[in-house]
Formats: C-alpha cells, sequence, structure tokens
C-alpha cells in the first residue's frame, strides 16, 4: 500500500473522478476525508470504503466559502490529528460560447474551480507546515492548457489553477510540501454526460480525436493522483500531468 495510514482531503468526493479518487486512495492504505456540498453522495463514497474494508468520513462542504472549508478542515484535524494530502478535485463546467453566458455563470465557475482552491489551500496549507510535510494534488485540465471551445471561463479559472499551483509548490518546497497539478482531458463521468445530453455527437467527435480512440475514465484520472499522492513522487513538485489519451501532446 503506497500511502498507507496517510490522512487525505478530497474536495467533490461524493461522484465522478471524485469518488474514483476517493476509493483509489483508501484501497492505497489512505484514510479519506470525503468532502462533497452534497453530504448524501459524500456518504455514499464514504461507506463504498468502510465496506471494502477501508476508513473514511464525509463532510458536507461547500468549497467557495471559507468559513464552510475551514470547519471541514477542523473536524477533519480534530479526527484524524493530522493532514497528509489534499486533493482539489471539486469542479464545475458549462459548455457555450462566451458571448452566450454572463456574469452569473462567471462567478459560479470561478468560485468553485478557482476560489475553492484557494479556500483549502490557504486552510490546509499551515497545518502541513507545521507538520513539515504535506502533498497538494490540484484537479486542472487540459482546457486551462491549450484552451476549449465553449468554455472559455473555465479554461481561465483552470489555468489560474495551475499558475497558482506552481507558485505554492515554490512557496512551499521550504516546508516539505508538494504541490502537483493532475490535468485530465475529456472524461466518461456524470458531470460530462449531463453537459452533453443535448448533443451527444461532441461525445463521438472527441473519441474519435483522441489517439486511444475513449474518454478517459475516473480511474485513469485517480491513478496519476495515486502516484503524486506516494513517496514515489517526493522529489516531483510544481509539474502539470495531462491525463487525455494523447488529445494533448504539447
Amino acid at each position: 500500500m503506497r500511502i498507507k495510514d496517510k490522512v487525505v482531503i478530497v474536495t467533490g468526493g461524493g461522484r465522478g473522478i471524485g469518488e474514483a479518487i476517493c476509493t483509489k486512495l483508501a484501497s492505497e492504505g489512505a484514510k479519506v476525508v470525503v468532502t462533497d456540498i452534497s453530504l448524501e453522495t459524500a456518504k455514499v463514497t464514504a461507506e463504498k470504503i468502510i465496506s471494502s474494508g477501508g476508513e473514511a468520513i464525509a463532510i458536507k462542504t461547500d468549497v467557495t466559502q471559507l468559513s464552510d472549508v475551514t470547519s471541514m478542515v477542523k473536524q477533519a484535524k480534530e479526527k484524524y490529528e493530522k493532514i497528509d494530502v489534499l486533493v482539489n478535485n471539486a469542479g464545475w463546467d458549462k459548455i457555450e460560447p462566451f458571448l452566450q453566458n454572463g456574469e452569473e455563470t462567471w462567478d459560479k465557475v470561478i468560485a468553485i474551480n478557482l476560489r475553492g482552491v484557494f479556500n483549502t489551500c490557504y486552510s490546509v496549507l499551515p497545518i502541513m507546515i507545521e507538520q513539515g510535510f504535506g502533498k497538494v494534488i490540484n484537479i486542472g485540465s487540459d482546457a486551462g492548457r491549450v484552451g476549449s471551445t465553449g468554455e472559455a471561463v473555465y479554461s481561465a479559472a483552470k489555468g489560474g489553477v495551475i499558475a497558482f499551483s506552481k507558485t505554492i509548490a515554490r512557496e512551499m518546497a521550504r516546508h516539505k510540501i508538494n504541490v502537483n497539478v493532475v490535468c485530465p482531458g475529456p472524461v466518461n463521468t456524470p458531470l460530462f454526460q449531463e453537459i452533453v445530453k443535448d448533443n451527444p455527437k461532441i461525445s463521438t467527435a472527441l473519441e474519435k480525436a483522441i489517439p486511444f480512440r475513449r474518454l478517459a475514465e475516473p480511474e485513469d484520472i485517480a491513478n496519476a493522483v495515486c502516484y503524486f499522492s506516494s513517496d514515489e513522487a517526493s522529489f516531483v513538485t510544481g509539474q502539470t500531468l495531462s491525463v487525455s489519451g494523447g488529445l494533448t501532446m504539447a
């Protein structure tokens, strides 16, 4: 087990990529704090881990609210006495041309995808500094690396996550804290299916464009997160890893 007895916080852990990350890290020995804006889905993931012999707790958390995040981190610290790994997975997107959306969409996309990362890092990093170790894995997107039609604000937010992560990696290195980014390409998740339900041709076109001729599965992303969470990546920081089946190679 590569991360045995490590305490891991995963945001957006109730379904999709987040659920896969939680179950993967638990299978490698982690004690998982499953957070989600939906307590019900967080509990389902936690119970799945527990029924498989792992350890997990579920905490309802709105990552856009610093007070909510602070409370969650306090509960996790009180329960497990430390926080070894933070995985910022919570995200949201709406595909439409930039000139067809407005401030309400901009604010929601930025609040969840970028401000949420600020909030969790601001709450967790002081604990990791005190410990003298820790790992942060932020889930970015290839949209933030190369752009994506219909995802202008999402691309901007995820690009911000990448830039923020590189800077924090520099600032935290002296404290033995690793900060890295995993950038998925298109992933077969419930959120993706919701996005393309009115235009299934999007999914078909993406499958044709990806060299491996398939969408990523949540487990593909979870495997990359597991590597960054493990001691195998102890000398890796400030890096951005694309997990896209070759859709982007730059």
